[in-house]
């Protein structure tokens, strides 16, 4: 049985990474989260002071990209691979709410995204892999066998994210959290280089009212008869 591609892509907070991190350990393939590369990327910018301070230098970020080395790193105890970032693993804290309210500023970077699309298509030379994302099925991966498009309301989204958070010990408020998944959504969708858009030939998944184990068992059975052929 031929191994193939599967790319999804949606909106934040849509439990992209949790559905491809299940779907890759029942299918025995590959799982990358292109988002905790950005996230990394972000956080590198936020030690240097090249954002998050009174003023942004961003073209300082891209000048200093070849310093940026990413790598994910499994972990057999949690069962998936964790973001190294030079030699430091940070998947914590790229996950934390200051990341999340500076990532998309530097998703939009031309620059950062061919130096993240390039190792991501590396990585997926040999096929047997799950990639998510915000532009796997059109730019990364435009010829994958299997596409996703993950999508649900924003307040659905951002109620998940708020408890993803609580339960980590962190203190934000609901709003908080809401404001900062519809402004990502805008600035995903509306970026001039690589925007957030359905593929057309991916397939639309509304999860708003959907638990994950039928999510799972849904996207499975699409990955198996793409496979199968």
């Amino acid at each position: 049985m031929g191994k193939i591609i599967i790319a999804i892509d949606g909106y934040s907070s849509t439990g992209k990474s949790t559905i491809a991190k299940q779907l890759a350990k029942a299918l025995n393939y590959i799982y990358v989260d292109t988002g905790a590369m950005y996230r990394a990327v972000t956080l590198f910018a936020m030690r240097h002071g090249f954002i998050g301070g009174e003023k942004d230098d961003l073209e300082k970020l891209v000048q200093s990209l070849p310093q940026v080395d990413l790598k994910f790193v499994y972990n057999k105890s949690l069962g998936f691979s964790e973001m190294y970032l030079n030699g430091e693993n940070v998947e914590n804290e790229i996950r934390a709410l200051p990341v999340s309210r500076q990532v998309s500023k530097i998703a939009t970077l031309e620059q950062v995204r061919i130096k993240l699309v390039q190792m991501q298509q590396k990585m997926g030379e040999d096929k047997g892999i799950v990639m998510d994302g915000r532009d796997i099925g059109t730019v990364v991966f435009p010829e994958a066998e299997f596409k996703i498009f993950m999508t649900a309301s924003p307040e659905t989204r951002a109620f998940r994210r708020y408890k993803e958070l609580l339960d980590r010990g962190e203190k934000v408020s609901y709003e908080e959290v809401l404001k900062n998944v519809q402004t990502r959504d805008y600035v995903d969708s509306h970026r001039e280089f690589s925007p957030l858009r359905k593929a057309p030939d991916a397939i639309e998944f509304d999860n708003s009212d959907m638990g994950l184990k039928e999510q799972l068992e849904r996207i499975h059975n699409f990955a198996l008869r793409k496979i199968e052929g």
